[in-house]
């Protein structure tokens, strides 16, 4: 008989806690240092207060990794009740999380780290691939490396609304940021589905919205094979009237069974800032 599964993620996955309930996911949240004090990404801050906290001051928090010790102890719980773990990570090429899961499995049994090679519903997306093939009833390390195989199936990116906070974070520089703002381009982040690492694709030109309606156009357009049963909205902030224009531009493009809209988390957040959104989802 099959051993029973937990299915885990760390706090990027974006999943939110109606998804968490509904696909039974436990969350390992990253840490945030802002200031002199450390919280638990999205368990005792929000992305507002850390933008709050930037319009005041200019104080950007640090984003920690999970450390080994945390890993074990984190596992620990389940694997001596006997339980095997799935735990998805943020791709590897971002953080030494997933290096630091893998370093706890090999002190403990039934443990398998999967590198999502992504982030935010980039993750997300195999978190709920995870959670059918156990309610299928695959076993754990069949399941891992199925994962594996479909993180080159996941397409990320993101539209920032300005450069302000990639520049005050040192992820670019202050004359590419200021020069971005004054000419109003929107740069398009994609994720590379091999590793997890970033680059700029398309700079739109325009307000925020109306690079909204092309880039999720754009997105939809790429690729011939796009999996309908689900797309991710995610976004750092945004107003409700711009969330509902970017899914009614995807309803009018393609029917999916389900398009979810989820915030990304403090780690995720202040990296990119407000106003940042993207489209995330698989292709066959």
């Amino acid at each position: 008989m099959s051993r029973k599964i937990i299915l885990s993620a760390d706090s990027t996955c974006d999943l939110g806690p109606e998804l968490q309930k509904r696909y039974q996911v436990q969350f390992m949240p990253f840490h945030i240092v802002l200031g002199d004090r450390e919280y638990l990404d999205n368990v005792d801050i929000t992305a507002k207060e850390i933008f709050d906290a930037y319009r005041a001051n200019k104080t950007l928090p640090k984003t920690a990794a999970i450390n080994v010790g945390e890993c074990v102890d984190y596992l620990r719980q389940w694997t001596d009740q006997g339980y095997e773990v799935i735990h998805l990570n943020l791709g590897s090429a971002l953080s030494v999380t997933h290096q630091n899961f893998l370093i706890a499995a090999s002190m403990l049994e039934g443990v398998y780290p999967v590198d999502s090679c992504n982030l935010s519903t980039g993750t997300g997306h195999l978190v709920i691939e995870a959670a059918k093939m156990i309610e299928q009833g695959m076993e754990a390390k069949d399941i891992a490396q199925a994962l594996k195989d479909l993180t080159k199936k996941v397409h990320s990116s993101f539209i920032l609304d300005t450069l302000t906070y990639m520049a005050a974070g040192g992820r670019c520089s202050t004359a590419t940021a200021l020069g971005a703002n004054l000419l109003n381009l929107k740069p398009c982040i994609e994720v590379e589905n091999t590793s997890g690492a970033m680059h700029v694709g398309k700079k739109y030109r325009g307000s925020f919205s109306s690079v909204l309606k092309r880039y999720v156009n754009d997105k939809l357009n790429a690729y011939p094979n796009i999996k309908t049963e689900r797309i991710f909205i995610t976004y750092s902030s945004a107003e409700p009237e711009v969330v509902q224009m970017v899914k009614e531009t995807i309803q009018e493009k393609m029917a999916f069974d389900e398009i979810f809209t989820t915030n990304a988390s403090c780690t995720i957040s202040s990296h990119c800032g407000p106003n940042t959104l993207g489209i995330l989802f698989m292709t066959e």
